[in-house]
């Protein structure tokens, strides 16, 4: 039902004025929570546009509420990666508010990829939603439970700022 709600949301407010993404030197930081199996996070995330629909960052995430059972370290719980975005808004030509941007990262844990969608409300202010998922780890034994931390499928939501 929250997620209803939230797309409904994204999608109903077309008539605020703001542009999702405008290529070279466009700043996005992104700050929300990071959602796995076995614990849930912060993720920060900072882009800055290279081009007309390129983008580049980083991103890092701190697991704050790991399942008891787990023994994780701070490198358990700590990643960063550096990150290419496709930004799509203007290619999909939904709603100038709105960008998709697919990505590649390669962090600390692994080489992955991205999916996230970003709505803006103004000029400064939006929010995200984006997916990740690993697709070559570094450590290619059977991963224990706390080095499974940031090497699976994640979720984060949050707050989006033009800067």
């Amino acid at each position: 039902m929250k997620k209803i709600l939230l797309l409904l949301t994204l999608f109903s407010v077309s008539l605020i004025n703001a542009q999702a993404f405008f290529g070279k030197g466009d700043d996005k930081f992104q700050v929300g929570a990071n959602f796995q199996d076995n614990a849930t996070g912060i993720n920060v995330t900072y882009d800055f546009g290279v081009g007309e629909n390129i983008s580049l960052g980083f991103s890092s995430t701190y697991a704050l509420g790991v399942d008891e059972a787990l023994d994780a370290s701070f490198g358990d719980r700590f990643d960063i990666k550096a990150r290419f975005n496709a930004n799509l808004g203007s290619v999909v030509n939904i709603d100038d508010n709105f960008d998709i941007y697919p990505g590649l990262h390669v962090g600390l844990k692994n080489f992955g990829g991205h999916l996230g969608m970003r709505y803006f409300f103004s000029d400064g202010f939006g929010l995200f939603t984006e997916l990740n998922t690993p697709f070559a780890k570094y450590n290619t034994d059977t991963l224990t439970a706390e080095e499974k931390i940031h090497n699976q499928f994640t979720i984060s939501v949050g707050a989006v700022f033009g800067l």
